[in-house]
């Protein structure tokens, strides 16, 4: 096949892209320029989509005798990630910027202008696996990436090819220094790809602004701190909330409010659910009839729980978890898994989180 390879600049591409020129399918190479800043320098291990990275990306093409080009899609990422990033967070929910980019850039504008060249696919180091058209879990479940994929439709899985979900982390390394890669040893890229110096609140508030107001109580009603900004915090948060409640126990964001600017806190006891309602849903296949019992995962890093999906008068999901959940943000993802011992878990589809209880 004519295959279009997403070279990042990191040794997850460049190993993916390796093997799809060993598959025998004639491999272009392609690096994303996302940053609306050409010169962007890497920080250790924090951001992506630097000058650095490109060059990186460029000598591994090199290095496989592939074509290789750099897009220029900085506009794009801009509009659909980044200030889609700072709208939801302006309006009280917690995004996840890397299922937003896999959306909207990678597997959209990519994979639609690959299609328009005459490519078949896209290759990408993303640690998942695809199996007779369905999306699994990689066997490296510390790298795992399905969740962040969890957003893909059937029409783009059947247009992707992810090598690597086979493999463990250490395995790929072991490929890369084995063909002499120079970046065998890059440091994998950690938070969010552009906001390199980690800091989100100060990214936020050069964004927004100071929106100042009240730290309320959830017991006792009564107003307990102050802050500066509702994007600075996310349901769930335990850490940095600056506030004095009156006693020990450790308090969570319970709520954000935008319009009044109200950060709600409470004990634990209080930050737990037990169901979880969310937007439409998108299916990685075709549509199941619900209801079904299945496994959900309601953030990122988090772990899987038994559920029960059903559906809502408004298009969106209901999910009844079956053990309480902490952390379960609003604009974040719940991905749905059919749990598979043997072959993996298989990914069914994602709604974004509107509300718990």
């Amino acid at each position: 096949m004519r295959v279009l390879a997403a070279m990042s600049g990191g040794v997850d591409s460049a190993v993916a892209a390796a093997l799809a020129v060993d598959a025998g399918h004639d491999v272009t190479g392609v690096h994303l320029a996302l940053s609306q800043n050409r010169q962007t320098l890497r920080s250790g291990s924090r951001g992506c989509c630097s000058v650095e990275d490109s060059h990186d990306a460029r000598r591994v093409a090199d290095e496989l005798g592939i074509p290789f080009y750099v897009w220029d899609m900085a506009d794009r990422f801009t509009e659909d990630v980044v200030d889609d990033f700072v709208a939801e967070y302006a309006a009280g929910r917690t995004p996840n910027p890397c299922l937003r980019c896999n959306e909207k850039i990678k597997f959209s504008a990519v994979l639609d202008r690959a299609r328009a060249l005459g490519f078949d696919a896209v290759v990408t180091g993303h640690h998942a696996r695809l199996a007779d058209g369905e999306l699994r879990r990689s066997v490296d479940a510390g790298k795992d990436q399905s969740y962040v994929l969890g957003v893909l439709t059937g029409e783009q899985l059947a247009a992707a090819m992810f090598p690597l979900g086979g493999m463990t982390k250490d395995r790929v390394r072991e490929i890369a220094a084995e063909r002499g890669f120079a970046v065998a040893a890059k440091p994998d890229s950690h938070d969010i790809c552009f906001i390199p110096d980690g800091d989100t609140r100060g990214f936020l508030a050069r964004r927004l602004g100071s929106r100042p107001g009240p730290v309320v109580d959830a017991a006792t009603g009564a107003t307990v701190g102050e802050h500066d900004g509702t994007y600075g915090f996310t349901v769930g948060q335990r850490k940095g909330l600056g506030v004095s409640a009156g006693d020990s126990r450790p308090r969570y964001v319970l709520g954000i409010e935008p319009v009044s600017r109200t950060v709600t806190i409470g004990t634990a006891e209080l930050a737990s659910v037990e169901e979880v309602r969310t937007g439409a849903p998108t299916w990685t296949g075709a549509a199941p009839a619900l209801p079904i019992r299945c496994e959900v995962q309601l953030r990122a890093h988090g772990s899987p729980v038994a559920c029960e999906v059903s559906g809502t008068e408004d298009g969106g999901l209901r999910i009844a978890l079956a053990a309480p959940q902490r952390g379960v943000a609003p604009g974040q993802s719940a991905v749905l898994y059919e749990p598979d011992a043997e072959r993996g878990d298989r990914v069914l589809g994602q709604a974004a989180v509107a509300a718990a209880s």
